[in-house]
């Protein structure tokens, strides 16, 4: 997985749920009341777009922030996932 694609993901899914991480590198949006858990798996991370991106009023910014880029590979690699940066 792509830190700078995932970012994008996040932008464009903001407010319409939260991005679950799985490990076959796939991301599916999930309903902000989501449980962890859909038929027995675990995603790597669950992403809160709100939270990350929506503070930035452009994408560019997003995409340019060390401490986000960071902040997502660390989640990511934190629940056993890969993830790296162009």
């Amino acid at each position: 997985m792509n830190t700078r694609d995932i970012i994008k993901r996040l932008w464009d899914e903001a407010g319409r749920g939260n991005l679950a991480i799985w490990d076959d590198e796939t991301i599916t949006v999930v309903p902000q009341d989501y449980p962890g858990e859909t038929g027995g798996k675990r995603p790597v991370a669950i992403l809160k777009p709100l939270l990350l991106v929506n503070k930035y009023d452009f994408l560019d910014f997003a995409l340019a922030d060390e401490e986000l880029l960071t902040t997502i590979e660390e989640a990511i690699r934190a629940g056993g996932g890969r993830v790296t940066r162009d």
